[in-house]
């Protein structure tokens, strides 16, 4: 791993932390504000109705500002929703706090691109084990992210208002690690053929399985990481043991890249997808098996290492379907897919968690995954049919 490769495997780390931290405490604040109950999850999904909404103009800052000064902007922005945030928890404005999450989704879509980022970094024959390790600096989210909800949600008179301070903290240090950070200069659009357009791209095979595993296997683990405080609320548990099962959700989410992509690299793409969707299945096993801390500890540490699984191998599946030219445009979309899925998932994580239980929601999960499976088997069987159809 080179200099630059830590540096933003340790970003992707901050970038975590925000994320954990926002679903950690978003839908308790938004809980004790919002008018009825099922409106709760609204602050979970305003941070990724941002972020789908911000796609197309990250693409754009992207392109006309390089990495590193585009990825600088949208830490200026995570500092400004928390801060935004942090007040509307003081004054108890449940629209201001609906509002600075949307605000924070544009952060959410610039750092979504640190993965694809990651294989710039690199020689081609890298690039596999280059997005599994960045995507390895997560654990540092893992780890930070619920320790720091649960010891600053009563730093401040607010609950919660403190924890909103020190996610503000925690973009400026990001910022400061990102001014040392130096990507490869893009090639000049003279060397390059014409790109293909949008449409021609996104109509290949693998970038069709690519953006759906991404999009689906995100969202059901959004699905069920968004409801866990609240479901283990509604159960009796404290909120420690929530913060505990998230963390250790966030180290199965993450541990798994110091190896993911030596198993992508070994076995494929593919294969490996493959263990991510039984892995989810195991998930919602044990979790319909009852609702003391055990079962939700396993279930969501097998989630984490699901999602890992399907996110790492649909973003190595994905560098094959666009050329350099065409990066911007294709991981814009690649995200959008993925931010729309959770946009969903974090409202119906709410209504369906509140009005039907636990149980319902991990029933309703399997839909998704029995999707992204016959996904990856119609991808399968293609590759299997064109060497044969080629003899």
């Amino acid at each position: 791993m080179n200099r630059h490769l830590a540096l933003l495997a340790v970003c992707q780390g901050l970038f975590l932390t925000n994320n954990v931290t926002f679903i950690a405490i978003n839908g308790l604040v938004g809980f004790s504000l919002a008018p009825a109950p099922w409106m709760a999850t609204l602050p979970v999904m305003g941070y990724v109705v941002g972020g789908a909404l911000s796609t197309g103009v990250v693409a754009r800052t992207q392109r006309a500002w390089g990495r590193q000064r585009s990825f600088q902007a949208g830490l200026l922005v995570a500092c400004l929703a928390a801060l935004l945030c942090a007040w509307a928890a003081a004054s108890r404005n449940f629209g201001l706090l609906c509002a600075a999450t949307l605000l924070a989704g544009y952060y959410n879509a610039n750092a979504g691109l640190y993965r694809f980022a990651a294989a710039e970094l690199v020689p081609p024959a890298g690039r596999e084990k280059a997005v599994s390790l960045v995507m390895a600096g997560g654990l540092i989210g893992a780890i930070a992210g619920p320790n720091l909800a649960t010891h600053t949600r009563t730093l401040l008179p607010v609950p919660f208002a403190g924890a909103y301070l020190a996610l503000a903290g925690v973009a400026l240090l990001a910022m400061a690690l990102m001014a040392f950070l130096r990507f490869p200069p893009p090639p000049a659009p003279a060397s390059l053929p014409p790109g293909r357009p949008l449409g021609q791209v996104m109509r290949q095979p693998a970038f069709i399985v690519a953006a759906l595993a991404g999009a689906l296997g995100y969202g059901v683990m959004n699905l069920l990481m968004a409801a866990t405080p609240l479901a283990m609320q509604q159960c009796g548990l404290p909120f420690a043991d929530a913060a505990l099962v998230l963390e250790w959700h966030v180290i199965g989410m993450f541990a798994p890249g110091f190896f993911t992509g030596h198993l992508i690299k070994r076995f494929g793409a593919l294969p490996v997808m493959g263990v991510g969707v039984l892995l989810n299945l195991g998930c919602v096993a044990i979790a319909l098996s009852g609702v003391d801390l055990h079962q939700f500890l396993a279930a969501l540490f097998l989630l984490g290492v699901g999602w890992n699984f399907l996110f790492t191998g649909s973003t190595t599946l994905s560098l094959s379907a666009y050329g350099p030219q065409e990066k911007d445009q294709a991981q814009g979309a690649l995200n959008f897919f993925v931010m729309a899925t959770l946009a969903v998932t974090s409202f119906a994580s709410g209504v369906l968690v509140t009005g039907r239980g636990w149980a319902w929601l991990n029933w309703g999960a399997l839909v998704p995954v029995a999707l992204v499976a016959i996904a990856l088997g119609w991808l399968a069987l293609r590759g299997r049919q064109a060497p044969a159809a080629a003899a």
